[in-house]
């Protein structure tokens, strides 16, 4: 073993010395070098996992969000329909009822022209009586030759229309 420290030119002074050196560099790498550059990795390593983990809640909520706006947008087209239906039902209601209303306004219209009608008939027929009674009157006047008293004139004019 003597020979070889020799060979090798060992020195155990320096070892140990070399040794204190050296874990006074660990000791100082690890306190200002090693455990700060720990730190920020592992500072680093949580706010990439946060950043990974609000992207996937991002993700999450967007879905949501899509799924809620699908059910809006059909609720809103049902809610659509529903006023087509109602606003189509009333427009037929409507028309039926102004169908009713114009059948009713023409057939009183046609009830108006038929008592008119059967009025001006009344007057006319009432006319045409006055007018052949006195035609009546001026040719029995005419055949009898005297003037008939108004009692007698009543009799045969009631006489001849009948």
């Amino acid at each position: 073993m003597n020979e070889l420290i020799s060979t090798f030119h060992i020195d155990w002074k320096l070892i140990i010395a070399q040794l204190v050196n050296f874990a006074i560099v660990l000791f100082v790498l690890k306190r200002y070098a090693y455990g700060p550059m720990m730190k920020l990795m592992t500072e680093r390593s949580e706010k990439i996992e946060k950043g990974i983990e609000n992207a996937e809640n991002a993700g999450k909520k967007l879905q949501e969000i899509e799924e809620k706006e699908k059910a809006v947008l059909v609720e809103a087209r049902k809610t659509a329909q529903e006023i087509v239906a109602k606003a189509e039902a009333v427009a037929v209601k409507n028309k039926e009822e102004i169908v009713v209303e114009a059948k009713a306004q023409a057939e009183k219209i046609l009830a108006d022209s038929a008592k008119k009608i059967e009025l001006e008939k009344n007057q006319m027929m009432q006319e045409v009586k006055g007018q052949i009674a006195e035609l009546v009157v001026a040719a029995t006047g005419k055949l009898i030759d005297e003037k008939m008293t108004s009692d007698k004139d009543a009799d045969l004019i009631a006489k001849a229309i009948r």
